[in-house]
């Protein structure tokens, strides 16, 4: 009875560390974009598959005006994955792929979004409530309201009218954490200094179950604008980062913490991932 207790132990403890070790399966979409996917694809690839965490499998849509048969061949299977990254911001989706994607996410998917993924879709609904806010795309006061915080760190939902994104020259800037006890910010620093990006302001949307882990100060829109978030859709969930513009943005050791911490929580509900040795400080830029 003894060896039999000592090697269910063993057993079950060797069983959890192969758990652990099996990584996350995650679906890139690309393929359109306003900005240089074929540069910032393979670093968020680099950048989720090098501490053996997840493996990526990516699926890139047909190019702008491709006929209705090619988008017939483009059959991303949601289900088959853990979570699925959005890096496409083009042409709307075939109504088949719209209605998996809410299917998936409602009955408990992951969705991750990264910068210009929020710039698409702006008259589709169930990805606005998806993805919580937006840019561009049409986007205004009709689309939902205006989310910041304000100086006394206050939550504001502005429903005035106004155009839904916009963004000044790129730059570096600080990185204002306001959820330090969410599983994808704890233990950073409560301020830490970001690469040169695109600091999107205005941005808009339904704003549903949306929960704002992270700011940056906007010195365009004066306002502190959501950096990191997450949203409960459905059973689903789903993480969002305007954060991202281009290569040498993705490189921020933050951003590539960000992404990878997020991305564990929408596929997992939990965070194992430690940050960097060489994280951010507020004064200090730190990039791979």
């Amino acid at each position: 009875m003894k060896y039999l207790s000592l090697f269910l132990s063993l057993y079950g403890l060797i069983t959890h560390q192969f758990l652990q070790a099996k990584p996350i399966n995650v679906l890139l979409l690309d393929g359109q974009n306003n900005h240089n996917w074929k540069a910032t694809t393979p670093v968020m690839v680099d950048a989720l598959e090098k501490q053996g965490h997840f493996k990526v499998t990516v699926a890139t849509s047909p190019p702008k005006k491709s006929n209705p048969s090619d988008w017939e061949k483009w059959n991303p299977k949601f289900s088959s994955f853990d979570v699925t990254l959005s890096n496409y911001n083009g042409e709307l989706w075939p109504e088949r792929l719209q209605k998996s994607l809410v299917s998936y996410v409602k009955s408990g998917g992951a969705f991750v979004v990264v910068h210009a993924a929020n710039n698409a879709f702006g008259k589709w609904v169930e990805y606005n409530e998806m993805i919580g806010l937006g840019g561009w795309g049409g986007r205004n006061e009709n689309s939902g309201p205006y989310l910041f915080f304000d100086n006394s760190g206050k939550l504001i939902r502005d429903p005035r009218p106004g155009r839904g994104g916009s963004h000044g020259p790129q730059h570096e800037f600080v990185v204002e954490i306001r959820d330090s006890k969410h599983p994808i910010t704890k233990g950073m620093p409560i301020k830490w200094l970001h690469s040169k990006d695109e600091l999107y302001d205005s941005l808009r949307g339904p704003a549903k179950n949306v929960n704002v882990l992270a700011t940056a100060f906007s010195d365009k829109s004066k306002k502190h604008e959501p950096m990191i978030m997450t949203i409960k859709y459905g059973k689903g969930r789903v993480f969002h980062t305007p954060m991202g513009h281009a290569d040498y943005s993705m490189k921020c050791v933050g951003f590539q913490d960000v992404l990878r911490r997020g991305t564990e929580w929408a596929a997992t509900g939990k965070v194992s991932i430690k940050l960097s040795k060489n994280f951010p400080s507020e004064s200090k830029i730190s990039s791979n």
